[in-house]
């Protein structure tokens, strides 16, 4: 809310050309690990090495960036997300630059993987955090029309390099990129720091008594610096729980209930996310289906995203779902989930197409809901350090997700198995966000009860207090009279 910021965000203006520069940076760190493949082959055969081996390159970019989470979200609240963006377009520039003199496939690994990994981290934590300082009730349109970068530079990214990599060849291909990924730092240049626009504190005294409104005016003034004053305590209370800790990971975090909720459903949910976009093409191809066909479906998948995020984030926003945003999420999840578990049902390759545009409606909802969720849950004040520590912690799944898949391929000799255990991954965790938040929601509203009482009661206790003072005044100025008289 406003009053955990300490002032009132815009939600508008200069916040509409940081959404740009946040869709550029999320475009950039989702899109970029993918579109790398279709240079795999040309690499793998220049360095004459395995499949698997180059496919790790992906795998550790991916790895490095959510790994690299926590150290983003420490610089975030140190410097703020303009310097921190430009470093990692800056680090990922240059990672492609130098990864085009590779002279190993270790080369490729350190300079693509962990270098270019941790640049887009750097990229993708602030772009995420500073949404939130510029956004409160349009913060759900803002977040999905920013996380739309995804699909929208997926598409674009894809042909691309296609065209690159027969111009240039690989070499030339990544100088081009290294290029090409520096246009973060312009987009980073666009996230200035919000200008908070503080209200000023009332008065500390109350004005004196002129008479009946006078006094109403100043009972009124003392409750509204009680409940400031409530509010100020309450604060207090919370920085100090978070002690020396708190000045690079919010280890307090961890006892929110509404963290822990989303933490545990989100590491389920990883293990099922990815691998079915991944083995969408493969699947395709093993039904017998043509390359060029089996590619398209991608095509739809991404195409259909790219309209559904800003969607999702304009019911998002409505008055109807925004104060239950949770629950939409949790249906969101479970949508996927029976998406998967139907996928090996539908026949030949029109039903194929009928599941890649209910899995890209199912995707993109998920996708452009599950940051503004965990904002909701912690707040935009806490969001950074929890963004971090969720990343790192969804670095195994993510990691794991897709090689666990294959092996089912492996095992089975069949994909249909693999989409019977990611509808599981993903039915469960939306099942169990649907409990878990009516019952956090619940706890919610029995605790702003608690507070709204507790508050009634001060306030109550300082009338009679104010009462009795103004009581006292009154006596003193009878006696004072009296013994004028008598004088």
């Amino acid at each position: 809310t406003p009053a955990n910021l300490g002032y009132t965000p815009p939600d508008g203006g200069w916040g509409w050309a940081v959404v740009f520069g946040a869709f550029i940076c999320i475009g950039f760190s989702y899109a970029f690990p993918k579109s790398l493949t279709i240079y795999f082959k040309a690499i793998q055969e220049y360095f004459s090495v395995s499949y698997s081996e180059i496919a790790w390159v992906s795998s550790i970019m991916l790895a490095a960036m959510y790994a690299g989470g926590p150290v983003s979200s420490i610089l975030v609240n140190r410097y703020g997300s303009r310097p921190v963006v430009m470093l990692g377009g800056l680090m990922v520039g240059i990672a492609m630059v130098t990864a085009s003199f590779g002279k190993s496939i270790m080369h490729i690994y350190l300079c693509v993987g962990v270098i270019g990994g941790f640049g887009l981290a750097f990229n993708l934590q602030p772009a995420l955090t500073i949404i939130g300082t510029y956004f409160h009730v349009k913060r759900p349109l803002a977040n999905g029309l920013a996380m739309t970068g995804s699909p929208v530079f997926l598409s674009t990214l894809a042909p691309l390099n296609q065209f690159l990599l027969d111009s240039f060849g690989w070499r030339g291909s990544f100088l081009i990129l290294g290029s090409f990924t520096l246009n973060c730092c312009v987009a980073g240049a666009l996230m200035r720091p919000v200008h908070k626009q503080i209200k000023p504190k009332p008065n500390a005294e109350p004005p004196k008594s002129n008479g009946p409104a006078h006094e109403k005016a100043a009972t009124e003034d003392t409750h509204a610096q009680s409940a400031g004053l409530l509010a100020e305590q309450e604060q207090s209370r919370s920085s100090r729980s978070q002690g020396c800790a708190s000045k690079f990971v919010d280890w307090s975090l961890f006892r929110h209930r509404g963290f822990m909720i989303y933490l545990v459903g989100n590491v389920i949910m990883f293990f099922g996310f990815f691998a079915p976009v991944v083995f969408l093409a493969p699947y395709a191809k093993h039904q017998g289906i043509d390359e060029y066909s089996a590619a398209f479906l991608l095509s739809i998948l991404a195409l259909v995203d790219m309209f559904v995020r800003p969607g999702t984030g304009l019911i998002a926003n409505t008055k109807w779902i925004r104060p239950r945003i949770q629950y939409f999420f949790s249906l969101a999840v479970a949508y996927n989930g029976v998406c998967h578990l139907l996928c090996p049902l539908v026949p030949g390759y029109v039903g194929l197409v009928l599941y890649a545009v209910f899995f890209g409606v199912a995707f993109g909802m998920v996708s452009s809901l599950l940051f503004e969720v965990l904002m909701d849950l912690v707040g935009a004040h806490r969001f950074s350090t929890a963004v971090g520590l969720c990343t790192i912690i969804e670095c195994g799944p993510v990691l794991l997700g897709p090689p666990i898949s294959g092996a089912l391929v492996d095992i089975y000799g069949d994909y249909k198995y693999m989409y019977y255990a990611c509808g599981v991954m993903m039915l469960v965790p939306g099942i169990f966000f649907l409990i878990m938040h009516y019952y956090n929601y619940k706890k919610l509203d029995e605790e702003e009860r608690k507070r709204q009482s507790e508050a009634m009661r001060m306030r109550s206790g300082l009338s009679v207090r104010v009462e009795g003072e103004e009581e006292h005044v009154k006596m003193s100025q009878v006696d004072e009279t009296a013994d004028e008289a008598d004088g």
